[in-house]
């Protein structure tokens, strides 16, 4: 498959510590920008490993990516994947990967039942080098969506992420100790409560759909406090007053949060409940300004980009949504209700039995209200199920 050539942004950065001080001896990092960046550098990276790989994988179906997992193999390096043991919609297509990564030589795990899912998406090479990521490893996500991810060197960070796939292949608990590493469903809710309640002047965010009640809270009170706040994607809630706006020039597949132009947020995580507190997601924080302007910059061009709605919230949006595609239902959709019709005339030219006008009205009437009735549990099991993939 071919890729969009990487034009990463190679830029100096600081991963504060637990104590507020730049780590010693860090090394750059790098920032991905889906669509233009594709998976170019995670293929370089998988080619020049000489000893580890370890992949934590919810959807795939990347060929290139998994030829060079089987290539790195056969060089002799130690390749681990860990598999999602649900995903929504292709589990069998995972079970097909383990089964195709096995005969491969790879070491492939999956991931406990504990959780609802396992939505974290991250690599970790030589444990010298981490790819966190908030996009999939598919076509969708890296060649048609937009999505963030980050390369990073910094010691700290790829010794907890390791430590974090090791626990979870082996199914075994695990305790996060950095500050930087968010993780649901053991510190995301704490970290990033505190990192929307820091914003002093200014929030803006990339999420698919902001849900949970007491971020939405957190949000509505950065307003009160005159913290400018902007959302790129849906917000539930009604009369919350927060400027959002949906992405128009492409899908949106990433999380992220820029605070007060300082410091920013990316990872697997909605502000949603269920993936702060019942799945397993990955994210960083990072305060290097030169990422947070990069980040800053693609936001500031979806936003113009994308539709003049103002400040609008979440409840107006789909409802259009879903009266339009109700509307569109009834009149190209609609179950037919010749069979009732046809049965009616059947009768009266057999003259089987006397139908009065008000009859065939009536009778007419409940086949077609039965007819809307299939035509809009149709569309709403449909916009459920895209509005669940979107998520992920």
């Amino acid at each position: 498959m071919a890729y969009m050539e990487c034009a990463h942004l190679l830029i100096g950065y600081t991963l504060l510590n637990a104590r507020g001080i730049p780590d010693a001896g860090e090394h750059s990092l790098k920032l991905l920008i889906q669509p233009n960046d594709g998976a170019t550098a995670l293929l370089k990276a998988i080619h020049r490993a000489e000893s580890s790989i370890e992949i934590a994988i919810f959807r795939f179906d990347q060929p290139d990516i998994e030829e060079a997992l089987v290539t790195a193999v056969k060089r002799g390096v130690f390749v681990h994947a860990l598999i999602a043991h649900v995903n929504g919609t292709s589990a069998e297509a995972l079970r097909k990967l383990e089964m195709r990564l096995l005969a491969a030589g790879v070491t492939v795990a999956r991931t406990d039942t504990d959780l609802a899912r396992y939505h974290a998406k991250y690599v970790i090479v030589d444990r010298r080098e981490l790819f966190a990521l908030a996009f999939n490893f598919t076509t969708q996500d890296i060649e048609r969506s937009r999505s963030f991810g980050l390369i990073t060197k910094n010691r700290r960070l790829v010794q907890e992420a390791a430590k974090l796939f090791e626990a979870d292949a082996k199914r075994q608990p695990y305790e996060p100790s950095s500050p930087s590493l968010v993780i649901s469903p053991l510190n995301a809710r704490k970290q990033l409560t505190s990192f929307l309640k820091g914003a002093k002047s200014e929030l803006v965010i990339y999420d698919p759909r902001v849900s949970d009640r007491s971020m939405v809270k957190i949000l509505r009170e950065r307003l009160e406090a005159n913290v400018s706040v902007r959302v790129i994607g849906r917000v539930s809630g009604t009369q919350n007053g927060i400027p959002v706006q949906p992405l128009t020039r492409m899908r949106l597949h990433t999380r992220c949060i820029i605070r007060d132009r300082k410091a920013a947020f990316l990872g697997s995580q909605s502000l949603r409940e269920l993936e702060l507190d019942g799945r397993r997601e990955l994210g960083v924080i990072c305060r290097d300004r030169s990422v947070v302007a990069a980040i800053l910059k693609v936001f500031e061009e979806d936003w113009v980009a994308s539709a003049r709605t103002g400040s609008c919230d979440d409840s107006v949006r789909p409802v259009a949504k879903m009266a339009k595609k109700v509307a569109k239902a009834v009149t190209t959709e609609l179950p037919s209700v010749a069979p009732v019709l046809d049965d009616i005339a059947k009768r009266m030219n057999g003259a089987e039995i006397k139908l009065a006008g008000k009859e065939v009205e009536e009778t007419v009437r409940t086949a077609v209200k039965e007819a809307v009735k299939i035509a809009v549990q149709r569309v709403i099991e449909q916009n459920g199920t895209e509005e669940s993939r979107a998520s992920e």
